[in-house]
């Protein structure tokens, strides 16, 4: 895994992670899948989430699970793919919803999120790495554990971070959370499987009001 093209500042926030025997164990067979398997996202964006977005910087959480299993797709942002390859179904929903939330929003052709990350939205999956073809095959890894403690990280150093948490799995993860201090919003995942549950949460628009209030500046949604 490559810590080290992390930013100095997040290599000091989570050392204390990276230096748990947990962690070790963690690594080491991260490190044997990669050398054995096929596995996504590519080995040095595994921390793309953290790479693209500073800790200063962050406004917004979105949570995911673990990366696209697929060719090409998985580039170690939550719900994001590379531009080279068609958005998956979820995507295809999150824009959607921007689509009748956002004024003015426009589909666009890509599902790169990077954009939304350099303005402060850590796309962070729970598990970061997948073996190809087999969704949640690393999910018994000890990924969990670390990126448990970086939402705990966030929520404790943090203040008036918006947390986006859409399905079980992801609204699990507000008892991490200091809801005192930041806004909790949870909805259906956008996933088909929830036959649209997900459509009119609004969460987009809510986040920027959130922001504005808290006299910080909103995101920029559109990626056309």
């Amino acid at each position: 895994m490559a810590i080290k093209t992390l930013s100095t500042e997040w290599n000091q926030l989570l050392q204390p992670e990276f230096d748990k025997p947990y962690y070790t164990a963690l690594q080491a067979q991260v490190n044997t899948a990669y050398k054995t398997q096929t596995v996504y996202p590519p080995a040095k964006q595994v921390f793309n989430a953290l790479q693209l977005c500073p800790f200063e910087k962050i406004k917004v959480v979105i949570i995911g699970q673990d990366p696209y299993h697929g060719p090409g797709q998985a580039h170690g942002l939550s719900f994001s793919v590379t531009d080279s390859v068609r958005k998956p179904p979820s995507l295809q929903n999150i824009f959607k919803e921007l689509a009748t939330d956002i004024p003015g929003f426009q589909i666009p052709e890509t599902g790169n999120l990077e954009a939304w990350a350099q303005q402060g939205v850590l796309l962070l999956n729970a598990v970061l790495t997948v073996q190809a073809g087999l969704p949640g095959s690393h999910k018994n890894f000890g990924w969990q554990h670390f990126t448990d403690a970086l939402i705990k990280l966030v929520s404790n150093e943090k203040k008036h971070v918006v947390f986006l948490l859409w399905g079980a799995y992801a609204i699990a993860k507000a008892e991490l959370i200091d809801k005192d201090k930041h806004l909790i919003l949870t909805a259906a995942h956008p996933s088909p499987l929830a036959r649209g549950a997900f459509f009119g949460s609004k969460h987009f628009s809510k986040t920027n009001d959130y922001l504005k209030k808290h006299h910080l500046t909103p995101i920029n949604w559109k990626l056309t």
